[in-house]
């Protein structure tokens, strides 16, 4: 999304020509070095075979890609929706705001659930990230961070840590007691270190690892406890906005999206990209995995939504409509995968049949555009979080 998008050039000594310039991450055998553009681009071209150009090689990448799009248009026999056509149509569909929380000074970013089903964690360009009981909409704990634009939150699998971050480059892990005085602040742990702003974290199936996506067009996956980097991942050719972690209990891959249009899967443990799908017309600004894990959907700034099928390989569905001309700012699926939850920039909730395609409901009720969204681990409601400052519980 290009209002959360934040350049930064870094200047100093190159690693390579040691003149100070604008520097750029490059990673060589795993180890990143700063270099200036010229050195990056010398360093592109070595162990170039003769006669061959950046320009060759990049021509014959497109014409692979091409051969690849032709294989999996063979296998593209029949559409989503023509297959669900002897499915029963969904019934009267009614979902209510039945819990309003305010208390953010700003822009709502970022929220999380917690697997008690109850409690939330929300962040905010207003620098605060606050922890919610959802029932009763009392605060229990809040933290001011040291930078506005606090990206990203979530909440540990155990419920007794939180993890947030966003313009300080960093990925900050919070503990929680039950002590209502404690200074929250003294007992942080800054685990994550980019070299721009933090997109998105969520932790693993423990507390013991956190993975974490940023605007230097990485994601990676961290050690809690000693704040060393465990394995980087490196693939899109922009900022990376948005990721989730495969629902299996192994939970081996993970889907990211980012400015580059591209939507990623990426197995953990080798660091390597195992699918690329590059159907958006515009940046991807969430990325959401089907309940059972074999498919995930994507919601990006050309106002669609479209469903991918990682057995198939290809995309199988796009929810869109010519009345829909906001972009997609978040997706979640039910907990049954029968429907997708759908944020939009016109401050509406769009709620669609994935079987079908169709657009089952449309939610009002926040003032500014929505941007978060997460259905609870029990499935009976979802939250939605907006830049009118506020996040709203729906069931």
């Amino acid at each position: 999304m290009c209002d959360q998008t934040f350049l930064v050039n870094v200047f100093g000594s190159c690693d390579k020509c040691f003149k100070q310039r604008a520097l750029r991450p490059v990673f060589k055998k795993s180890q990143q070095l700063s270099y200036c553009s010229t050195c990056a681009e010398i360093m592109a071209t070595d162990g170039l075979h003769e006669n061959q150009t950046l320009a060759s090689l990049k021509s014959e990448a497109e014409s692979l890609k091409g051969k690849l799009e032709e294989e999996r248009a063979k296998l593209h026999d029949v559409e989503l929706h023509q297959v669900a056509e002897r499915v029963e149509a969904l019934g009267q569909f009614v979902m209510k705001t039945r819990r309003t929380l305010k208390g953010h000074g700003n822009k709502v970013l970022c929220m999380d659930w917690c697997k008690d089903k109850r409690r939330i964690v929300s962040s905010s360009q207003d620098g605060k990230v606050i922890v919610w009981d959802s029932f009763t909409t009392n605060k229990e704990h809040a933290v001011t961070m040291p930078c506005t634009w606090v990206m990203a939150c979530a909440y540990a699998p155990s419920g007794c840590a939180i993890a947030c971050g966003g313009l300080d480059n960093k990925c900050s892990v919070y503990p929680l007691t039950f002590d209502k005085n404690e200074n929250m602040a003294a007992k942080k742990k800054s685990v994550a270190m980019h070299t721009n702003y933090l997109s998105a974290c969520s932790f693993t199936n423990s507390d013991m690892q956190i993975l974490t996506a940023s605007g230097d067009g990485t994601c990676a996956l961290w050690d809690v406890e000693s704040g060393q980097l465990l394995q980087s991942f490196h693939g899109h050719g922009a900022d990376v906005l948005c990721l989730d972690l495969a629902p299996s209990e192994t939970g081996n891959t993970f889907v990211s999206g980012g400015c580059d249009k591209k939507a990623m899967v990426w197995d953990m443990r080798s660091g390597q990209c195992v699918q690329a799908f590059e159907t958006h017309e515009s940046d991807i600004n969430s990325v959401r995995y089907y309940p059972s894990g074999d498919a995930f959907a994507s919601g990006s700034d050309d106002a669609t939504c479209r469903l991918y099928d990682l057995r198939a390989d290809r995309e199988v569905a796009i929810y869109s409509k010519e009345s829909i001309i906001f972009g997609a700012s978040s997706v979640d699926f039910s907990l049954s995968g029968r429907l997708l939850f759908a944020g939009y920039n016109d401050y509406t909730i769009n709620v669609w049949d994935v079987l079908k395609g169709s657009r089952v409901s449309i939610l009002f009720g926040h003032e500014n555009r929505v941007s978060t969204l997460r259905v609870s681990p029990d499935g009976t409601a979802f939250c939605s979080g907006s830049w009118d400052h506020t996040l709203r519980v729906w069931a």
